[in-house]
């Protein structure tokens, strides 16, 4: 606004304008921000061929902005996909003391959404067989996983989705190789073992800050988790750390990882299992007429 001498009043009438610019400003910044996240999302469905047509998704929401963010996305590309398919939004209920039980179950109806929240005491679990200064998180994330594979069967999910981000699966490399000796981070789409349910990770393409974004534009109800935030030295929060100062130094680094980790080539590496380096062989014949051309 460009200030100039004025009266008081004036300058009273455009104090009183100051929030509805602001507005405006936000609903911009919202609607560029929703449209990013639709293409990303839906890039990423294509891609992985994550939602066929009539398959019944079980959006796992733990009431953090990831979550949330990935079923108003998924609510959305319900309404205008192609195809058809059913959405049941589930949260787990560990029992944390001071869970606020009641945030999710009214968010969930305030938006018509068919929903379900399964209570079992995992936290109780994790504090009793979590050793003295290890983290919580391996044990918990087993322990979750387990009720929501279960659930899923239940009520005849064909597909998961849970809310990791692609900062989520960067860590995870970094985590893996750092920490466990091993080339692997996580992959959009799984089948689990058993082979009776698929896991989709819709926000795969999406980076954390803007879903931390669009998170604060839509006001979505954050419930923080208490039962492993509280801990410090977390390997995971290390690698995020780093990442981050990466980030800052060359920007578009953490973008650069995740796509190498859909450009693999397993002969540049050292894995026997997927590359063939005990046959390699030369070719004689070639070989051989070279040498005598050389030679000659």
């Amino acid at each position: 606004m460009e200030y100039i001498e004025a009266s008081q009043s004036h300058t009273l009438a455009c104090a009183s304008e100051a929030p509805g610019i602001a507005q405006k400003t936000d609903e911009k910044r919202l609607n560029r921000c929703r449209k990013s996240l639709r293409r990303d999302v839906g890039r990423a469905i294509a891609d992985f061929n994550m939602i066929e047509d009539g398959d019944f998704v079980m959006v796992c929401l733990s009431g953090g902005k990831d979550s949330y963010t990935m079923l108003d996305v998924l609510l959305h590309l319900q309404k205008h996909a192609p195809i058809n398919f059913k959405i049941k939004a589930v949260n787990l209920d560990q029992k944390q003391p001071g869970f606020p039980e009641h945030v999710l179950p009214e968010y969930l109806e305030s938006i018509g959404v068919d929903y379900h929240i399964i209570e079992q005491d995992t936290f109780s679990i994790v504090k009793e067989k979590t050793p003295e200064g290890k983290t919580y998180c391996g044990l918990c994330s087993r322990l979750r996983r387990g009720n929501l594979y279960t659930y899923a069967r239940q009520i005849g999910a064909t597909k998961i989705a849970l809310g990791h981000h692609r900062d989520d699966i960067v860590e995870t490399l970094f985590l893996n190789m750092f920490f466990g000796g091993k080339l692997k981070a996580m992959p959009p789409k799984l089948l689990s073992d058993d082979k009776q349910n698929i896991v989709i990770r819709p926000l795969a393409y999406v980076a954390e800050k803007d879903i931390a974004r669009y998170a604060k534009l839509r006001g979505f109800p954050i419930i923080p988790c208490n039962l492993c935030g509280t801990q410090d030295n977390m390997q995971r929060q290390e690698m995020k750390a780093m990442l981050q100062a990466w980030e800052k130094q060359w920007p578009g680094r953490i973008d650069n990882i995740f796509r190498s980790i859909a450009n693999v080539e397993p002969s540049q590496l050292a894995d026997t299992g997927l590359f063939p380096f005990r046959d390699l062989k030369l070719d004689r014949e070639s070989f051989n007429r070279i040498q005598a051309i050389n030679v000659a």
